[in-house]
This record gives C-alpha cells, structure tokens and sequence, in this order.
C-alpha cells in the first residue's frame, strides 16, 4: 500500500455543519453524515484504485462554532458502516446457505418424482410432466448460485472500500473564499 502518498479528496463547505445529518440526534462521535457528502466521498473513493490509501481535506468557509474531533467522527462513522456492510455480507451468506439446502432438496425431490414418472407407460402428458419437473427443480437452483456466483461481490467491495476510508487520515482547513 502507499501511505506514505494517499490520493486526496477534498470537499469545500460554508461550515462544518453541512457534514453531518442535522436530523440526526446522536452525539457528535456518532452523528451520520449528510447523505451527499457521504455519497460525494464515497464515490470519489470508489474511483480511485483500491491499492491506494485515502485522506480526505474538508475546506470551511466558516469556523466551527465548538471544537469538534471532525476527523475522528468521520472515521467512526464509516467503520460503522463497514461493519454493517460485514453483517449484511454474513446475513448474505446465511442466506445462500439457507437458499442452497432447500433448493437441493427441492431439486432431489423432483428429480426423484420425475425418475418414478419415467417408469410409468410414456404418455405425452407424463413426459410433459417429468420433464417440467426436471426444469422447475433446477430452476430452484437459480437463487442459491446467484447469490454464490455473483451477489457477494459487491458487498464485500463496498465493505472494503468503507474498510479504506474509515482509516483515511481527514484534515479540517480553513478557507479564505466563502462559498
């Protein structure tokens, strides 16, 4: 990794406030951001290789009013949601497990109805029959792969993406212009 030269992101405010969720009524360690700031950083972040590390520079017109740990908060906030994107890929995964056994056994059972239907004297309705079973039963199947196959991905990206830039070193400058 390069941490000794990480690519920069910067946000321009009038105040410190427009970081955070004014409705939001936590303390100020555990305050969401506001919804386009977070989106603003995030996929600023998103665009940028992974190998790279994260700083983020918030210019403000306007002095806060107390101090405030912004820089700790904003950390804080996306290891929080680095988290819950970690409780969402397990609930993911317990999912596909879940999906996996009851479509096996869905597929056995049909598979199994099929084979004793083929016994019987051949008829265009039986064949129909078995083989709309065979059909439907790996169609059960479809979910289960889906989520092995493809639906792990992106969460585990943005849980590491999240991962980048809750250790993102963020600084708090003053800016001359007002916005």
């Amino acid at each position: 990794m390069n941490a000794e030269n990480p690519t920069v992101i910067e946000l321009r405010l009038r105040e410190i406030a427009q970081l955070f969720n004014s409705l939001d009524p936590s303390p100020f360690l555990e305050r969401d951001l506001d919804a386009k700031a977070e989106e603003f950083i995030e996929s600023w972040a998103a665009e940028i290789p992974k190998h790279r590390e994260l700083a983020l520079v918030i210019h403000v017109a306007t002095p806060p009013a107390t101090t405030m740990d912004v820089p700790a908060a904003v950390r804080a906030y996306f290891c929080h949601r680095a988290e819950h994107k970690q409780r969402e890929f397990l609930q993911l995964m317990r999912r596909g497990r879940l999906s996996l056994v009851v479509g096996l056994v869905f597929l056995a059972g049909c598979l199994i109805v099929a084979q004793w239907i083929a016994l019987e004297p051949h008829g265009t309705v039986l064949e129909i029959v078995r083989e709309s079973l065979s059909i439907v039963g790996w169609v059960a199947m479809w979910r289960p792969l889906e989520i092995y196959l493809y639906d792990w991905w992106p969460v585990r990206a943005e849980r590491r993406n999240l991962q980048r830039l809750a250790r993102m070193e963020v600084k708090v400058l003053m800016s001359d212009s007002s916005l």
